[in-house]
C-alpha cells in the first residue's frame, strides 16, 4: 500500500447546485474552510455577509488554500432580500440547525429540491433569522455535547446531500 499525493489523485470534477450563505460568521479560519470544504464537494456559490471577513484577510486565504478562485462568491448586506431573490430563482433553503422542527439529516431527502441553499449561522448564535428558512436539518450526536464547529457541521452536510444527489445523477 502507498500513500498517494496530490499530484496522482483525480477526483471526479462535479458541481452540485448547492449555494451556501454564511450568516453572521466572523471568524477568518471559518471562512476560509468553508471555501476549502465547499470546493471539495462541488458546490456552485457562496454568499458571505459584507462584516465578515474580506477574502483578503491573510488567515481567510492560507485557510482556503487557493480555492476562493475556485467558487462563485458575493458579498451581501440585507439578509432577508438575498434569501427572498434565492427563493425567487427556486432554491430550497435549508438551515443547519438544532430547531424543535429540525429533520434529522439522514432522513432529508435532498433529492426532492432541484436548487438547494445550505444556510450557516454564527457559532454563537446560530441563524439570526430561522423564520427564512424553508427547512431546518440536525446532524445527529451522540456525546454529551449538544453543538459542533459550523464549518464540521456544513462538511458532514455537504457529504451527505452529495451523496444522494450522486446517486440521483447515476441513474
Amino acid at each position: 500500500m502507498k500513500q498517494l499525493t496530490h499530484y496522482e489523485i483525480e477526483n471526479q470534477n462535479q458541481n452540485f447546485p448547492i449555494t451556501i450563505v454564511c450568516d453572521a460568521i466572523r471568524t477568518p479560519e471559518n471562512i476560509g474552510m468553508c471555501f476549502r470544504i465547499a470546493e471539495s464537494f462541488g458546490v456552485q456559490h457562496i454568499y458571505l455577509h459584507e462584516n465578515s471577513p474580506s477574502l483578503g484577510n491573510r488567515i481567510v486565504k492560507k485557510t482556503a488554500r487557493n480555492t476562493i478562485q475556485q467558487i462563485q462568491n458575493g458579498m451581501y448586506s440585507d439578509f432577508s432580500e438575498l434569501i427572498q431573490q434565492l427563493k425567487k430563482e427556486g432554491n430550497t433553503i435549508i438551515g443547519i440547525e438544532i430547531t424543535d422542527k429540525s429533520i434529522n439529516i439522514q432522513d432529508f431527502n435532498f433529492k426532492n429540491h432541484e436548487k438547494l441553499v445550505l444556510l450557516l449561522g454564527s457559532e454563537r448564535h446560530g441563524i439570526e433569522h430561522i423564520d427564512l428558512v424553508d427547512a431546518t436539518i440536525s446532524i445527529p450526536m451522540y456525546g454529551r455535547n449538544s453543538s459542533m464547529n459550523v464549518i464540521h457541521s456544513l462538511a458532514i452536510t455537504l457529504y451527505e446531500v452529495t451523496n444522494q444527489l450522486s446517486k440521483l445523477e447515476v441513474k
